[in-house]
């Protein structure tokens, strides 16, 4: 009687299974994504609190990874913009989030980004994105003024009464040479002329304003009484309040426009992961992201099409003035003649 002694296929099999539950579960945790191994350097100007959740669920969902560099409150977005000129003849960085337009078009015009026109840029309006692809907005926040009110009334009347004081001892504003304070003047610098928006500027201070380091300083003038009203961002009043104090806030508006300044997200040329970073644009300017940072602490607007009843209450009256706002898009020169005049008055 002859033995059967061919090997058995037990082990083969054993193997095979364990070789497809290893893939399985590979690709259940990168959301069944075979681009695994894809990297994205990204080089973020938006708080890290906020910006983290948003990268690393990207992640979760694609499976791809992502390396951030984010800006210090030193230097604002300027840094990161200045660190993207000087790579531009070996790119580091395959998508750049600014927390500001005005950078990233100082990018746009030194031929450093790439063309994009994806789902992104179309669901938004042309208000806040680039006509030529090169950027997209998302997630803004609007410049406003902030006002105590044990100290004025709420109301337009009353500002431009506060405005017309002989003393503006009461008002605070931040530092115009940088930052949301320096997009106010330059499109008042576009939209007024040089000499209107010179003589503005003198005007102020002539009638003692209180300028102050930044926005932040600026809240927390207004939000401790120190002065009745100022002139800052809509995510710090809603920091002054989620602190538990008494503010409130009424939009700047420049010949009838408000000002939003949105987030803007942008590849970089010469990236060697153009489709991953593709990838991340759509996604950072989805809707999907744009109710996440409404809902965060920061309470950014939503600039494309949302579904309203996700939106929080106290964020749906600046969509609405958000809708109302000035194109910033070819701010450029103006800004650069307003800094150069801002730094010779110094």
């Amino acid at each position: 009687m002859t033995t059967d002694r061919r090997p058995s296929s037990a082990p083969l099999i054993l193997l095979f299974t364990a070789v497809v539950m290893l893939v399985g579960w590979t690709l259940f945790r990168n959301g069944f994504n075979t681009a695994s191994s894809e990297r994205l350097v990204v080089y973020c100007a938006h708080d890290s609190v906020y910006a983290e959740p948003i990268l690393r669920q990207f992640e979760l969902a694609t499976g791809m990874r992502v390396d951030v560099r984010f800006d210090t409150e030193a230097t604002k977005s300027l840094g990161l913009v200045r660190q993207l000129i000087q790579e531009a003849a070996d790119p580091r960085c395959d998508v750049f989030w600014n927390n500001e337009l005005l950078g990233t078009m100082e990018l746009k015009e030194q031929g450093l980004l790439e063309t994009y026109r994806g789902k992104a840029w179309e669901r938004l309006p042309a208000t806040f994105r680039d006509p030529d692809g090169q950027w997209v907005g998302f997630g803004g926040r609007l410049r406003v003024y902030v006002i105590n009110p044990d100290k004025m009334p709420v109301s337009e009347a009353a500002m431009e009464l506060s405005l017309a004081a002989n003393s503006l001892a009461e008002m605070a504003i931040a530092r115009p040479m940088f930052g949301t304070t320096l997009t106010q003047y330059s499109l008042q610098w576009q939209q007024w002329g040089p000499e209107r928006q010179k003589a503005w500027h003198d005007d102020l201070h002539r009638r003692g304003v209180i300028e102050a380091t930044g926005n932040g300083m600026v809240k927390n003038l207004i939000a401790a009484g120190t002065c009745g009203f100022g002139l800052t961002d809509t995510d710090d009043v809603f920091v002054a309040k989620d602190d538990g104090y008494n503010v409130a806030m009424l939009p700047v508006r420049v010949e009838g426009k408000t000002i939003c300044i949105p987030n803007t997200a942008a590849i970089v040329r010469g990236t060697k992961n153009l489709s991953a970073a593709q990838r991340l644009i759509d996604y950072l300017a989805s809707a999907e992201t744009e109710l996440a940072l409404a809902n965060s602490k920061s309470r950014q607007v939503p600039l494309g099409p949302v579904a309203a009843e996700q939106v929080p209450r106290d964020v749906r009256p600046l969509v609405e003035w958000a809708q109302d706002a000035a194109d910033l898009s070819g701010l450029l020169p103006a800004r650069r003649a307003c800094l150069e005049w801002l730094r010779e008055a110094e």
